[in-house]
């Protein structure tokens, strides 16, 4: 219970603090009337001991928790609180000065508790029925029962991109959870002397990966700050790090400043790398980095809870295995299936191309309050009785049971910006809500085959705002990652024989412009 758990903003809590601190926030829900087994409570935080608290403790009390990040705006992160039927607010001490204009729109005041503040609670909140609790309100540890959980509740509710413009709900149960982590126990056998990263926004759900392997582990989690982050190599010799997690962006951006020197992290023990495709040319680098480190390439929608697929790199077999380029993604998880099916829902021969399904004790029961999409991705196929996530993926079925699956792009108009899943139809209709305008086009670029881009550009037909001023009207609505790099604003936009705008047209444009 004295081994440290979690070091983050200059603050390191052993197993026991760990557990106390989520244990008072737990028993104040449980104390709380309106809590029940299965509630949800949202956690607003960024990289501090209270969103941790916050989400433990929520786990604890038998509810399952929605992250929220203060550097989103505040309409999508007042949408995606509304969305999720919270009741119950925990706000870290960083996110205080959102607090207020959040709860001054909510059709609902929730029970809001700011575990690590309450001298800097705003005074002037627009709704006293808003009830407050500071650090000093809450129950002793010792008051704290362990819940009663179904294993159908939910655990967690991530947002992600949706074509629609509005973000899709995830909710991924407790059975879900369980499942998978015991899927990671046997891949990564951490012990308590590793000490594991934690990169990842917890609005991103590989961050899922590095808490709950890591603390079943009895190891310890090390969460860099933003500035931090900046300096991955730094972080990860000065945190003596035997575990990293990533995208393989941050790696991409260590080998351009060639910090990925011979043998500069030789306390690595295990590096995985995921939520975009990874190139072969960048692990073999990684490699040479990490020369004593398993370096392994992760593949997962949300929906099937994180991860699903795993590649592990070899030096000898991997740079033929891969194709254009691209890692495989390549065995999929114990207890999961997949199937590769073609567009008549029939599978496809091994070798062969087509869509990749997934099935198990992983998958999602399917989106947030939204049956309509559900029933689109969450299918049984033709002689099937198992219900199977329709990933949207493009795949090459191994020829055989011991070759890896080859991952070869998306088959919509989504694609992955540093990780994180994008619609193209989002960022569309957000900019037709704020402009008023029917005919725009939004184009990753520059993207590559294998459905990863490195930003977004946008076309407009007959607006009369500068390019500032429709950045900055988007910059309201959307997160820094989905905003356009640049605003191509023109009097009429090239149309097909169909009369549908030609985005290949468009593309010839920006290669013009290279």
């Amino acid at each position: 219970t004295e081994h440290p758990a979690l070091s983050v903003s200059g603050t390191t809590l052993n197993y026991r603090e760990l557990h106390d601190a989520s244990a008072r926030l737990a028993a104040t829900l449980q104390a709380d009337d309106s809590w029940k087994p299965g509630s949800m409570a949202a956690v607003f935080g960024y990289r501090s001991v209270a969103v941790y608290q916050g989400i433990l403790g929520t786990l604890m009390a038998g509810g399952g928790y929605v992250p929220l990040n203060p550097n989103f705006p505040m309409e999508r992160t007042r949408r995606m609180f509304i969305e999720s039927e919270a009741r119950v607010l925990i706000v870290g001490s960083e996110a205080l000065d959102q607090l207020e204009p959040l709860l001054d729109s909510l059709p609902e005041p929730p029970l809001v508790l700011v575990p690590d503040g309450a001298s800097a609670i705003p005074s002037n909140l627009p709704d006293s029925e808003a009830f407050l609790f500071g650090p000093r309100d809450f129950q002793e540890p010792s008051h704290w029962e362990p819940a009663k959980v179904s294993p159908e509740m939910n655990a967690y509710l991530l947002f992600t991109s949706g074509s629609t413009g509005t973000p899709k709900g995830v909710a991924i149960s407790h059975a879900n959870v369980t499942a998978f982590v015991e899927s990671l126990l046997t891949l990564y056998p951490l012990t308590p002397d590793d000490r594991s990263s934690q990169c990842f926004e917890l609005t991103f759900d590989a961050s899922i990966v590095d808490m709950f392997l890591t603390w079943s582990s009895g190891a310890s989690l090390h969460v860099p700050t933003k500035k931090m982050l900046m300096q991955p190599t730094r972080f990860i010799l000065d945190s003596e790090l035997t575990y990293w997690h990533s995208v393989p962006s941050i790696a991409s951006f260590m080998k351009r400043f060639g910090a990925l020197k011979p043998d500069t992290f030789p306390r690595l023990k295990w590096s995985l790398f995921g939520g975009e495709a990874l190139h072969a040319e960048l692990a073999d680098a990684w490699q040479n980095a990490a020369p004593n480190s398993v370096l392994e390439n992760l593949y997962g929608p949300t929906e099937v809870t994180v991860m699903c697929f795993h590649y592990r790199w070899d030096r000898e077999r991997s740079f033929t295995a891969s194709e254009r380029g691209i890692v495989p993604i390549g065995q999929i998880n114990p207890n999961m299936h997949y199937l590769v099916l073609d567009e008549a829902m029939n599978e496809v021969a091994p070798g062969e191309t087509g869509e990749l399904y997934i099935s198990g004790p992983q998958v999602a029961r399917g989106y947030w309050k939204d049956p309509q999409r559900t029933e689109r991705s969450f299918i049984i196929p033709p002689g099937h009785d198992n219900i199977f996530y329709r990933t949207g993926d493009k795949v090459r079925r191994p020829l055989h049971d011991d070759h890896p699956m080859i991952y070869l792009g998306r088959m919509d108009n989504q694609v992955q910006i540093r990780g994180y899943r994008v619609e193209m139809g989002e960022i569309e209709a957000a900019a037709r809500d704020l402009l008023g305008s029917p005919n725009i086009v939004a184009l990753p670029w520059p993207s590559l085959a294998d459905g990863t881009a490195d930003g977004v550009e946008l076309f407009l037909e007959g607006v009369s705002l500068s390019d500032q001023e429709i950045k900055t009207a988007l910059a309201s609505r959307l997160p820094e990652y989905m905003l356009p790099r640049g605003v191509h604003i023109m009097d009429s936009l090239p149309r097909n024989v169909h009369g549908k705008f030609d985005r290949e047209a468009l593309l010839q444009i920006l290669e013009g412009r290279e």
